[in-house]
């Protein structure tokens, strides 16, 4: 078969490096890849254009494409993919919408009674700010639109939540903003696939996602993730009835058919878990943590969402843990040092796999081209011996002034 990845980050690194020891495997494509994936997929020049990257997929006799980001999903890559008559393991752009729009997504919950927490869209900022003063602090501020995991702050003073508010609906192109009342608890990510109808909950995992150690600094992409997380018995199974098989069967029911990974950003409240957002496709670094404790063929496992019978299958896990530590470049999420040399060891210490992101090859080597930079992921037989090999394979990189966390998985180890 020949496969096409499309997107260029840590996450999308980790998708071809899966899907490249599936057999049925002859060909890989990334669109647009980067250093690291070039080592294993043939790298497309592309520029973000739908069409012409679904006119190119026809051409080459693309048999099943992989996506990895948002953005293309919301523009409807899907349904671009899908008219051709092309297979592609991502929602359509209504689908997508879950995560387009926390607006709609909010909306979307609230008739459908999942669990989440009380909320107020706003496009008027005069409108917002009243309803800041009406309901105070801490309130949780959140950008409508796609923001790149950065849009949301949580603020503890009146002028933050203000501003937040302001950067949001302020300029030629004014947004939407969600204004919801702060929950309190651990935040866990469930990652499932479904086909529409069925629904495979993957390992729970945990994101990081601020940039400095004890979750503080601003809000990032995600600055690194365990995999397992040690959920509690019967949260896994709660999460999947009250809220995942709400949200697939509510979109059938409105005539929208999910078929990829749902994201389900959760915090595990004392009255349950609430949903904090759902995305439309693999969290980033969640997916990195992820993938390598997969055992079943990620290409299997794609074309049974696609062609709706995942029934048919069941994913098998490896009895080990992982853990992503994400070193980024100096100036990140703000503005990020670019062409910054980066090294990487011949060999990776034992049990260290490095995804890509950021990167690009230079007449000198490997230098920095974005803010998440690289993903260490270290595998071992609990998260305590996969965090001491995930930090080993931080110390072996040759990266000045990498910004970095060094407490990911603490809590869960506590």
């Amino acid at each position: 078969m020949k496969i096409l990845v499309v997107g260029s980050g840590g996450r999308e690194h980790a998708l071809c490096w899966k899907v490249a020891q599936s057999p049925r495997v002859t060909q890989l494509y990334a669109a647009p890849g980067n250093p690291g994936m070039a080592e294993l997929a043939e790298c497309i020049p592309w520029d973000g254009d739908v069409a012409w990257l679904a006119d190119w997929a026809l051409s080459e006799g693309i048999d099943l494409t992989l996506v990895g980001p948002e953005a293309p999903l919301v523009e409807g890559i899907a349904d671009a993919f899908q008219a051709r008559g092309l297979r592609i393991f991502g929602p359509t752009q209504k689908a997508a919408m879950i995560e387009g729009s926390k607006a709609y997504a909010k909306g979307l919950m609230q008739r459908l009674g999942i669990p989440t927490a009380r909320h107020r869209s706003f496009s008027d900022p005069l409108e917002a700010l009243a309803y800041l003063e009406q309901v105070g602090v801490p309130i949780v501020v959140k950008d409508s639109g796609l923001a790149a995991g950065k849009g949301v702050t949580v603020a503890t003073e009146l002028q933050q939540a203000r501003q937040a508010v302001l950067n949001i609906l302020s300029g030629p192109e004014r947004g939407e903003v969600v204004i919801e009342s702060y929950l309190e608890g651990p935040e866990v990510t469930v990652l499932a696939l479904t086909d529409g109808v069925t629904i495979r909950p993957l390992l729970p995992s945990q994101d990081h996602k601020r940039l400095l150690d004890g979750d503080t600094g601003p809000m990032t992409g995600g600055m690194g993730a365990i995999c397992p997380y040690p959920l509690a018995p019967g949260v896994l199974k709660e999460v999947e009835e009250r809220i995942l098989r709400p949200l697939v069967d509510g979109l059938r029911a409105e005539g929208i058919v999910y078929r990829g990974v749902v994201y389900a950003g959760l915090m595990l409240t004392d009255e349950g878990p609430m949903v904090l957002e759902f995305n439309a496709r693999f969290g980033d670094p969640e997916c990195q943590a992820l993938l390598p404790l997969l055992e079943t063929d990620l290409v299997e496992l794609a074309l049974a969402v696609v062609e709706g019978r995942l029934h048919e299958l069941e994913p098998t896990w490896r009895p080990m843990a992982s853990a992503c530590v994400v070193m980024a470049a100096p100036g990140y999420p703000d503005a990020p040092h670019k062409g910054l040399p980066l090294r990487l060891p011949p060999r990776p210490p034992q049990g260290v796999l490095y995804f890509q992101a950021g990167t690009r090859r230079s007449p000198q080597g490997l230098v920095t081209h974005g803010g998440r930079v690289l993903n260490v992921v270290g595998l071992g037989q609990d998260l305590k011996e996969a965090l001491q090999r995930a930090y080993a394979g931080v110390e072996a990189v040759e990266f000045e002034h990498a910004v970095f966390r060094r407490d990911i998985g603490r809590k869960a180890l506590w």
